[in-house]
Formats: C-alpha cells, sequence, structure tokens
C-alpha cells in the first residue's frame, strides 16, 4: 500500500515535468509558426519566385517584427495579469469573492473550519495561512492560492462548510496544504499569466485584422494595409489557436496535480475515507462543486473539484478520485 502511495506521487510529478515542457514548447511554437507563416504569406504577396520581390530583397522585417510583437504581446500580457495578481493569494481570493475569517471568529462552521486549517498546517509542516470563505457560493469547493507559502491563502465556499462532516472538510483542506507544500500554487498563477498573454494576442491580431479591413478602397495596392491583414490574421489565428493548445496542455497539468494532492491528503489525514467522502458527497450535492462568481473561469485549475463547466475537465472523474483515494 505505501509503496503504491508514493509510487501514485512520483508519477503524478513525473507527468507534471512533462506536460510544463510541452506548456513551454506551446509558447516557443506559436512565435516559431509566427515567423514562418507571416513569411509565406508575405512570399506569396510579393508574387516573385520563391517568394522574392523581383529586382528587390525579401522584406524580413515584417515576420520579424511579427514574431518580436507576438512576443512582446505574450510577455506583457503575462506580466500585466500576473501584476493584477501580485497581491498574492489574498487578491485572488478577493477576486472570487472571499471574505477572510478572523481567529477571533464566534461562529460555530467558521471556528471548526479555523481549526482544521490550523491541524493541517502542523500535519504538513506550512505556517498556519489566511482563511476566506466565500459565503455566495453554495457548491462544495475550496482552493489554494499564493506564490508562495507566506502568502499563501486557503478559501472555501460556504457549501463546503456547511456540508461536510469534519473528516471531509479536513479532507479538502489536505488536500489543498498539498498544492501550498508542493509549489502548484506559483505554478497555477503563471499559467492564469501566459493564457491571458496568448489570448491578447489572438485579440490584437483580431483588432490588426479589422483596421486593415477599413484601409480604404485601394487597400489591394497598398503594401501597408495588406502587410497589417497578413499580420493580422496570422496572430489572431495563432492566438485563438494557442489559447486551444494552452488549455488543454493546463487541465491536463491541473489533473495531474489533482492526484498528487488527493494522495497527500491521505498522507496528511491518515485518514482516506475523508476525501472519499467529500468527493462522495460532492457527486450527491445539488450543486456539486460549481462556482458562481464571473471569475470563476480564469482560476478554473485551482479548485479541489470542477468549478465550472468547460471544453475540458481540469479535474480527474470523480470516481477516479474516490477510487484512488480508497485504495
Amino acid at each position: 500500500m505505501a509503496t503504491d502511495f508514493f509510487e501514485r506521487q512520483s508519477t503524478a510529478r513525473r507527468h507534471t515535468k512533462w506536460l510544463i515542457w510541452a506548456f513551454s514548447l506551446s509558447v516557443i511554437g506559436i512565435l516559431a509558426t509566427t515567423f514562418i507563416v507571416t513569411t509565406m504569406a508575405v512570399g506569396a504577396a510579393e508574387g516573385g519566385p520563391n517568394g522574392f520581390r523581383p529586382g528587390g530583397n525579401f522584406p524580413w522585417h515584417i515576420p520579424g517584427g511579427a514574431t518580436v510583437a507576438s512576443l512582446a504581446l505574450i510577455a506583457g500580457g503575462s506580466m500585466f495579469k500576473i501584476a493584477q495578481l501580485a497581491g498574492g493569494g489574498t487578491g485572488v481570493a478577493e477576486r472570487l469573492g472571499g471574505r477572510r475569517i478572523y481567529p477571533n471568529s464566534l461562529e460555530p462552521n467558521e471556528r471548526r473550519l479555523l481549526n482544521v486549517v490550523e491541524e493541517m498546517a502542523l500535519a504538513s509542516g506550512v505556517p498556519v495561512p489566511p482563511v476566506f470563505m466565500m459565503k455566495g457560493e453554495e457548491g462544495i469547493n475550496a482552493f489554494a492560492a499564493g506564490f508562495s507559502p507566506s502568502d499563501a491563502v486557503i478559501g472555501v465556499t460556504r457549501g463546503c462548510v456547511e456540508q461536510l462532516s469534519r473528516d471531509q472538510l479536513q479532507g479538502v483542506i489536505a488536500h489543498e496544504f498539498s498544492h501550498i507544500l508542493n509549489g502548484d500554487m506559483r505554478l497555477n498563477l503563471r499559467m492564469i499569466g501566459i493564457l491571458h498573454g496568448i489570448l491578447l494576442l489572438g485579440l490584437v491580431g483580431r483588432e490588426l485584422l479589422r483596421i486593415a479591413s477599413y484601409g480604404g478602397g485601394n487597400r489591394k495596392r497598398n503594401d501597408g494595409v495588406m502587410y497589417l491583414m497578413l499580420v493580422g490574421l496570422v496572430m489572431m489565428v495563432l492566438g485563438f489557436l494557442g489559447m486551444f493548445l494552452g488549455n488543454l496542455i493546463k487541465a491536463a497539468i491541473s489533473r495531474q496535480r489533482e492526484f498528487l494532492a488527493d494522495a497527500s491528503a491521505v498522507q496528511f489525514t491518515r485518514n482516506p475515507a475523508g476525501i472519499a467522502g467529500a468527493l462522495k458527497r460532492i457527486g450527491a450535492a445539488v450543486f456539486g462543486s460549481r462556482l458562481n462568481n464571473p471569475r470563476a473561469a480564469e482560476a478554473s485549475h485551482m479548485y479541489f473539484a470542477e468549478g465550472i463547466r468547460g471544453l475540458f475537465a481540469t479535474h480527474p472523474p470523480l470516481a477516479e478520485r474516490i477510487r484512488r483515494s480508497e485504495e
């Protein structure tokens, strides 16, 4: 049993490492494809043999500029989004509608939650983080957010606190402490930033295409307008294609980290029935684990269970997680 347990942790970490490389390579692939496709498009527009203008030099500055602009947009958009989250876990929790629970709270459910968080902090060896509750959310869910254990927070929904037993709540909180301990929070925030940068690339490309389309009746003979349309089209297509691939890889990374966190939760609590019971309760609950906050989608990979309905599942199936927890 112990061998299988630690082997599952090792496998999850190994798979995550490969997926992170795939995520990085997808960004590099977007830039390389921008250069190649723009070069081919400009060459075709020039109409000369092999894409060279008769009697002139190939305008390498156009594909080069498009590639540099794409890199600047992805990097700038990523840094902007990460700067928005510079408040660490507190900023994320507040964006999702969380309200901090203070140690002097007299509300029984809040006191129970704070006690469980303190117990799991001791079991995992992590400092006790601030705790936030999303009181407007009836689904059973939770998250850990922050760039490091020093600015980490634990967030839980009202449904999580009210509908779970103490053992089940302990399993959920232990799962979130695994995300703190294993560095998943920083990875999650960086993925939010990079995906925002890739999305920005597509949006700017679409805007360039729109501007070029109003370039006037003579735009077909206007090299500047024609090149602007080509660059805009390439950036738009690659931006939205990059979002598709990025979300696909993000979901795959998230699923591996969820398996790792489930296994770690069993390690911290020594009670497989706790997290397994919480997962079963989600499956039977009216609202499941759904979140209603309008910003819930951008942090979909950070939750304890599937928080939104999307094209890509960011969490493994409940039945699979329950089976692994009870093995």
